[in-house]
């Protein structure tokens, strides 16, 4: 910096003056300078590291924030966060959990998108929650007609609404609906089998119901990667929602699709806000199993590719994503810890939860899959099964939901599911083949949930 100064001045004096004493007096006064900079940086410890360029390289970013990070300075950044408002705009902040993946997020939605819902009348069920209020900012930009949000929480679709009215004041027509949407905690619903059947289960049903009695355009669900050969009553429920929803396309007025995707970085029900809490408290951090590895997302491209895949959709289709590589959850966890720079703060495994897998299968197999427009999307064979044969899981479903007895109804559920399976059959299968193959690795460098 003070030898591109020197140079600099010195070139504008000779232009200007000549002279051998305006050398010697710039080269006085730059050394000095340069003398005062390294007593100030050696007696004086700097407080923070700033990144304030948004372009660049993620690999670069990512060695400068290890090695600023392991040398104890507090890092913090001059840009958009990573899940902004509305109408947001550039202010320093914390690094985002988000940022730890350091690669460039997926642009999932285009022109095509954008064209697609244009003058739409769109509700979203569950809109004030972390995914569909995303959905919603997502939504405004590509101006229909009206945003409906739907939701059991009044405060979160109020807060939604007066977020986007702020943004787009009047160019923007919303208005609120009050319900009750899928229940997704994965513990929770082991627990309550009862709940998760008559809530996601028919639910659904009764949503896909009003589709048609109301002719509406398109139905779009919101599916998971744990609906993939589910271990537990959340991802059997959501199975047998993808059931019903495909099952509708082929006798149904209205198109329909469901979209998988995996696990969602800082969403209401991710690892984060826990890990966040634990941190504030001083630890220690707990994860239920070293080895866990998963899927990830962030809210943006999540909800990108539920738009997209829903342009996209003729009828009937199941889209998956490709999720790129699994991450280590011991890794996010670590990471999370050095953050905000504390110390002294311990990760400790618990054990894993009820219907919890060791590993996610790989949800993109090319060779199973078709291909779309977009590269990062694809459409999984499935074959639908017919209104007599959901009505038939239905039924068994309705009598165990009449028994109150939840052990009763997830037996039912692993008959109507045929794919649902214990999660120890699974991790049994899964865990050596998959700890030979991170033993040939070098490891897992960014981690992230």
């Amino acid at each position: 910096m003070f030898g591109a100064r020197l140079i600099g001045n010195i070139y504008g004096q000779v232009w200007r003056y000549g002279g051998i004493q305006c050398y010697i007096r710039l080269l006085a006064t730059d050394s000095i300078a340069f003398l005062i900079y390294l007593c100030l940086e050696l007696l004086l410890p700097i407080p923070k590291i700033t990144f304030a360029i948004p372009s660049m390289d993620a690999e670069k970013k990512k060695t400068l924030y290890e090695y600023y990070k392991n040398a104890g300075y507090k890092l913090k950044v001059y840009d958009y966060p990573t899940m902004y408002a509305a109408g947001g705009k550039r202010h320093l902040r914390e690094f985002d959990i988000e940022e730890l993946l350091f690669r460039k997020p997926i642009v999932v939605a285009d022109e095509r998108t954008n064209a697609y819902y244009k003058d739409k009348v769109v509700l979203i069920t569950g809109g004030g929650g972390s995914i569909g209020s995303e959905l919603c900012r997502q939504l405004a930009k590509m101006n229909p007609k009206k945003i409906i949000i739907l939701d059991i929480y009044e405060n979160g679709a109020y807060d939604v609404q007066q977020e986007l009215k702020i943004a787009y004041g009047n160019r923007l027509d919303l208005q609120i609906e009050i319900c009750s949407i899928t229940h997704k905690h994965v513990p929770l619903m082991e627990h309550n089998c009862i709940e998760a059947i008559y809530n996601n289960v028919f639910g659904t049903k009764n949503l896909v119901e009003l589709c048609e009695e109301y002719h509406a355009e398109r139905f779009m669900m919101v599916s998971t990667d744990k609906a993939v050969n589910p271990t537990n009553v959340m991802g059997a429920t959501k199975r047998m929602c993808e059931m019903i929803v495909q099952s509708a396309s082929t006798h149904g007025t209205v198109k329909y699709s469901a979209t998988r995707f995996g696990n969602v970085l800082g969403s209401a029900g991710s690892v984060i806000p826990s890990f966040k809490r634990q941190i504030a408290n001083d630890g220690p951090v707990t994860i239920t199993d070293k080895r866990i590895i998963r899927y990830f997302m962030t809210i943006p491209e999540a909800s990108q590719l539920v738009l997209q895949s829903g342009a996209l959709a003729h009828n009937g289709e199941l889209f998956v994503l490709d999720m790129g590589q699994p991450v280590k959850i011991l890794d996010l966890a670590e990471n999370m810890i050095r953050l905000p720079g504390v110390q002294g703060i311990t990760v400790q495994e618990i054990g894993l939860r009820p219907g919890e897998k060791l590993f996610e299968k790989l949800l993109v197999k090319t060779e199973v899959l078709d291909k779309t427009d977009n590269r990062m999307i694809f459409i999984e064979r499935d074959t639908p099964l017919s209104a007599e044969e959901i009505q038939q899981k239905l039924e068994m479903l309705k009598d165990a939901y009449d028994t109150g007895d939840d052990l009763i109804a997830k037996e039912t559920l692993r008959k109507v599911v045929p794919t649902f399976r214990k999660p120890e059959e699974v991790n049994k299968e899964v865990a050596p083949l998959e700890e030979k193959k991170e033993c040939k690795k070098t490891g897992i460098k960014v981690a992230t949930f």
